[in-house]
Order: structure tokens, then sequence, then C-alpha cells
């Protein structure tokens, strides 16, 4: 038996997020940080589409909502994502992209950070790409860290 989850609309129904990002109104979005600084990862990977990816800093693509959770289950624990503002562009297809930067921090580092999203047309993310806005030299400490 298929868990079915709900989508992005019909949570935003039902609940709406407490982070506010400047430039930012997209409940995808903002449920994306909420539910990864709240360590529920699988409400995460659920707001990815079937084929939905995550590209996260010195990694492959991670592809579906399986493989995205058990990624973020091994990895993003104990990380707090900050956000701070954002902006949104829709083209003619009904696809939104959308850029928000931030910080990142965990108990060994914090760093800067860019997340690019896609979203289609049902507000489901199709990509989500993780940038880090750091120079070559942090960039090599942050790798000897973990």
């Amino acid at each position: 038996m298929t868990a079915t989850y709900p989508t992005p609309i019909q949570m935003e129904q039902q609940v709406s997020p407490s982070l506010t990002i400047e430039g930012i109104d997209e409940f995808v979005v903002l449920q994306y940080f909420e539910t990864l600084n709240a360590g529920n990862f699988r409400a995460t990977a659920n707001l990815f589409s079937a084929e939905g990816q995550l590209h996260p800093p010195f990694e492959s693509a991670l592809i579906g909502p399986n493989a995205i959770v058990a990624y973020l289950e091994a990895e993003a624990e104990g990380m707090e994502l900050m956000p701070r503002h954002g902006a949104i562009e829709t083209n003619a297809q009904g696809e939104t992209f959308i850029k928000v930067v931030g910080k990142v921090t965990t108990a060994w580092f914090s760093v800067n950070v860019a997340w690019l999203f896609a979203l289609d047309r049902s507000k489901k993310i199709t990509s989500a790409t993780v940038k880090l806005l750091a120079s070559p030299q942090e960039l090599l400490g942050l790798r000897r860290m973990s």
C-alpha cells in the first residue's frame, strides 16, 4: 500500500507557516525551511515531485522523495537554515523559479548559502539546488570538517 501525502496546496489550506522570508510568499518554499529546521525530513522530501531533485553541495543529485529523505536523515541533522531574503519569477508555462539567500549553521561551521528552487504548476519542487556562498579557502575548510 502506497502512502499518500497532501499536496503543497492542500497543506497551505491546513496550516500557515510561521517563518517569513523577505520577498518570498511561496508556501512550499516556506515549508521547505520550516520542515528542515524541525528535523521533519519526510515532510521536506514530500514537498518534491515524484522526480524532484535535490542538488546538495559536493554531492550528486538525489532524485525522488525517498532518496531525498534518506540523504536528509544522514546529512541534515542539527543544521539550522536561516533564510533572509529572496526573489520569485514565473514563466509562461506556469513554472516558478525562486532564489533565497541566507545562512546555514551546524555545530562545526556557519556558511552563507543560496537556495535555487524550481516549482511545477502544482507547486511541487522539481529542483532544489544548494549553493555555498564562500571563498575557495572557506570551502576547503568545510570539506576537511565534514
